[in-house]
């Protein structure tokens, strides 16, 4: 028998929220790398999730804290019984990311519409500019849960551990060393380039197909097992501001299974900035 997703219900089809897009107990959220897509049109009667202005403090580097989540998800008309559906562009890139915080407040039902919005407007479905006026609800969210989050003491821990293996999502130019930043992000750099010591580097959309749905869970399972990315491994995943590395942390934790998968959001802003951390650089200028 094939393999299949540890958790098939983490996802669900373009199909499924078009017949859901009435439930009163379901919330479509769109959450994109471009945050005017929303005004361009969105799934009907979807809310919208601005990954910088409304899941990012606006002054700390951080994203919201939890007094922060409950007004932003209590506005929404969002409630902790709440099925919350995300999607958004580029392979669902910051739907991931979304959901990767409200998992860390505890949200119980969250999951992704698989293939994103891409393939909802490639099936040839509507697009509205309509807001949704949502009634207020009082949501109440965990302690963030850090299990699932990693800070730069541990991953300095982590490469000195035995067991334990990171995960560099970004582009080859990005982990070799030849740029600073993602192509076309000069504004995330640093003055270092490089990665992590140790860390193999698949780059987060190898996990998707050209539709934006996510890989089999058999090829997903040889994409990272080739490159020692196993499920007996304490696992890191990074890359610039921790948005790419959510997505494979999603692959990782959700689709694959792997009990011990973290985020390691400070990511590469971070790291190659950080006086006396080790880097390795395999770029060498001609």
């Amino acid at each position: 028998m094939p393999k299949e997703y540890v958790h098939p219900d983490m996802l669900v089809s373009t199909q499924w929220v078009a017949d859901h897009l009435n439930d009163p107990q379901v919330v479509i959220g769109e959450s994109d790398e471009d945050p005017l897509l929303y005004e361009v049109g969105h799934v009907p009667a979807a809310v919208k999730l601005d990954w910088y202005t409304d899941l990012q403090d606006t002054v700390r580097r951080d994203f919201v804290d939890r007094h922060q989540f409950e007004e932003l998800l209590s506005k929404r008309g969002i409630a902790n019984s709440t099925t919350l559906v995300l999607y958004g562009d580029r392979n669902n890139w910051f739907a991931c990311y979304a959901l990767w915080i409200c998992k860390m407040y505890g949200h119980g039902d969250v999951r992704i519409m698989n293939g994103g919005r891409q393939k909802w407007i490639d099936e040839g479905r509507p697009l509205v500019k309509d807001v949704p006026q949502r009634t207020p609800t009082q949501y109440r969210a965990h302690e963030a849960n850090l299990r699932i989050r990693a800070f730069r003491e541990q991953v300095m821990e982590h490469i000195r551990r035995p067991g334990t293996a990171l995960v560099d999502v970004r582009s080859s130019q990005e982990y070799t060393g030849e740029l600073l930043h993602m192509p076309n992000y000069p504004q995330e750099g640093a003055l270092r380039g490089g990665h992590i010591p140790g860390a193999a580097n698949i780059p987060w959309a190898t996990a998707a197909n050209p539709d934006g749905t996510f890989k089999t869970a058999e090829e997903l399972d040889k994409l990272y097992g080739d490159r020692g990315i196993t499920s007996d491994k304490d696992i890191i995943a990074y890359c610039r501001i921790g948005e790419r590395s959510s997505h494979t942390w999603f692959v990782l934790t959700y689709l694959l299974g792997y009990a011990n998968v973290r985020n390691y959001d400070g990511s590469w802003t971070e790291w190659g900035n950080l006086v006396n951390a080790p880097v390795e650089k395999i770029y060498q200028p001609k």
